[in-house]
């Protein structure tokens, strides 16, 4: 058994979370989360809303409210919708916790007691109409080195550089369009290039990355330069140095605060379950003497911040950059074991745009379709490894072909005949087994060891095509054995055989697509006469600050019962009733529907 940490990236708490955000960090963490459980690791998945920084507060003003009451807002919105999607967090948490504080402000003194973070005094990008700091991200313009003319204040997407936003050409606020005034100011930088070599090292020990992530990084090690991590700011984690923590007008910036959430949601789940120090077996090498291993979910935007700094976070704590130090009180911490980044989802060909309603958030969706339906979309056909379009066409194509005719279409029927010829599992005939009776059985089973090698390698696509090989086999099986036409009384145990051996893949097949379909597998689990959990849900708790803040809602939940990733002999004489179908058939009308909102 490992100790497996899902760390899922954290959705900023500005508005809520359209479908596109959710392929890229909500789903794919939970199918592999999900897997490992049922393997027998010990996963802990956690997360939370980001919620500190200048957009927060631009926001905030423009809608005449305090941030931390547009904060709770959108927190209790992405925690309802991440709720409906059935996404399995340990803790889905939030950064605006006294928790998170003191976890983040611990590794700040330590990173500057070991020397890693400096004084200097910068140019600052300030609005001119407001006074107020523009975050990097909050500031375009043309990159000084390929002439990119969207690059942003932090990095330019075209060539993956690291910048500052004085080094823009053109630079201007994506707030307003107006030409921020750069002012001198003083602030803390991380000494990147200090970790240039550690990271090198450890990015030459990672296999199995996609290489598209593992390039990308290693490419930026060329040219690391100083980064601020404080900004002239009143919303964000209080500066912890004397002469800094009492000013109200500076603050550690958002950046490097939300990554720190990873660490502070795994102490927050902790010292929640009764035992403070638990965390530690996902964070620190052989505390039980077991494997831990640490896995970070996100789309291609976010890989600098995963696979660059937050690991240069992490080795100056250990005291391994370049000079060296001692480690924090909380001890060494583990670096990552993998940066699992997906490439963007479009929509109808466009970036989504919620400015431009080329959108479709979480909630509306859930509200019209299925969790599962959507489920299936990304896993089958999301971005993961390249950019991929969402088209409402073939959403309801592959929800209609793939999922109801061939999935839904074999539970029915197979349920179906069992329940209207034995109202039971029925036992095999004691004639025995048929060679292709065999072969669908041996194709089953193997899918385990296939599907399984394939999510944990984070390949989804490729996973969910073998579970669905062995659905399309076992189509191919009922249709060539045709138990309907074994009507009299002396075919009946053979009647019995071909379905038994149905539903055993049947059962088969729902723990296989267990991972990705968990609201659907609960169900089919109760139609094949099962009782108890198959699928464990989140749900959602409301929770008082650990360390006297105000209350808030988190996403929880107790995932060690359930499915086993393994076959599971299905029990004759188990009772059957007729089923109801598992899978909503979507008309042809909801494609120009959907696409009228979009143009609406």
């Amino acid at each position: 058994m490992s100790h497996v940490l899902a760390a899922v990236a954290w959705p900023y708490a500005n508005g809520p979370r359209h479908i596109g955000h959710v392929s890229g960090f909500g789903v794919p963490s939970d199918v592999f989360s999900r897997y490992m459980r049922m393997a027998g690791h010990d996963v802990l998945m956690i997360s939370g809303t980001d919620e500190h920084g200048t957009p927060i507060q631009v926001q905030a003003d423009s809608e005449g409210l305090k941030p931390r009451e547009l904060a709770d807002r959108y927190n209790r919105v992405i925690v309802e919708d991440l709720h409906g999607l059935g996404l399995s967090y340990d803790l889905f948490t939030r950064t605006t916790t006294g928790n998170h504080y003191q976890v983040v402000q611990e590794l700040f003194e330590t990173l500057h007691r070991n020397g890693y973070i400096v004084p200097k005094t910068t140019l600052g990008a300030i609005s001119p109409s407001t006074g107020r700091t523009l975050p990097d991200r909050y500031i375009e313009g043309t990159c000084p080195i390929c002439g990119y003319d969207a690059a942003r204040g932090d990095q330019c997407d075209n060539c993956g550089n690291q910048l500052d936003p004085v080094q823009l050409i053109d630079p201007r606020s994506k707030i307003n369009g107006e030409t921020p005034n750069f002012v001198e100011t003083e602030h803390f930088f991380l000494d990147l290039p200090a970790f240039a070599q550690a990271l090198g090292k450890w990015l030459d020990t990672r296999d199995g990355w996609r290489p598209n992530v593992l390039r990308f990084s290693r490419n930026l090690l060329d040219d690391l330069q100083p980064r601020a991590i404080t900004r002239d700011l009143e919303w964000g984690v209080p500066i912890p140095l004397d002469g800094w923590r009492e000013r109200g007008d500076k603050r550690i910036y958002v950046w490097f605060d939300a990554v720190i959430g990873y660490l502070s949601a795994s102490i927050e789940w902790a010292r929640r379950s009764g035992d403070p120090d638990a965390w530690r077996r996902w964070w620190i090498a052989d505390t039980d003497g077991e494997d831990a291993r640490g896995y970070y979910f996100m789309g291609k935007d976010n890989i600098v911040f995963h696979s660059v700094i937050w690991p240069s976070l992490l080795l100056g704590y250990s005291g391994e950059g370049d000079h060296g130090g001692e480690p924090g009180r909380l001890g060494r911490l583990n670096l990552p074991t993998e940066v699992v980044s997906s490439e963007f989802l479009t929509m109808e060909g466009r970036k989504f745009s919620s400015s431009r309603q080329v959108v479709i958030y979480v909630r509306d969706f859930l509200a019209r379709y299925d969790a599962d339906a959507l489920r299936y979309f990304i896993a089958v056909a999301g971005p993961e490894s390249q950019d991929t379009d969402f088209t409402w066409a073939e959403f309801r194509r592959r929800n209609n072909d793939e999922l109801v005719n061939d999935w839904g279409n074999l539970v029915n029927r197979s349920i179906s005949m069992a329940a209207k010829n034995f109202g039971a599992i029925p036992p095999i005939d004691p004639a025995g087994l048929t060679a292709a009776d065999e072969a669908l059985l041996a194709t089953s089973r193997a899918a385990f060891g296939t599907v399984g090698a394939l999510i944990e390698r984070h390949r989804q696509k490729q996973a969910i095509g073998e579970a669905m090989r062995v659905v399309a086999e076992a189509n191919r099986y009922l249709s060539d054995q045709a138990p309907w036409k074994l009507k009299g009384e002396a075919d009946k145990p053979r009647m019995g055989t071909v379905l038994h051996v149905a539903l055993q893949v049947v059962a088969d097949a729902n723990t296989l697509l267990t991972p990705f379909l968990p609201h659907s597998a609960q169900k089919i689990h109760e139609l094949l006469g099962g009782t108890g959990v198959h699928a464990p849900m989140p749900r959602i708790v409301e929770v008082d600050d650990l360390d006297g803040g105000p209350a808030y809602p988190i996403l929880t939940g107790d995932y060690r019962d359930g499915a086993r990733w393994e076959s599971t002999p299905v029990e004759p004489g188990r009772p059957l009733a007729a089923p109801k179908p598992v899978f909503r058939k979507l008309d042809e009308s909801i494609v120009d529907e959907e696409l009228a909102r979009l143009t609406a």
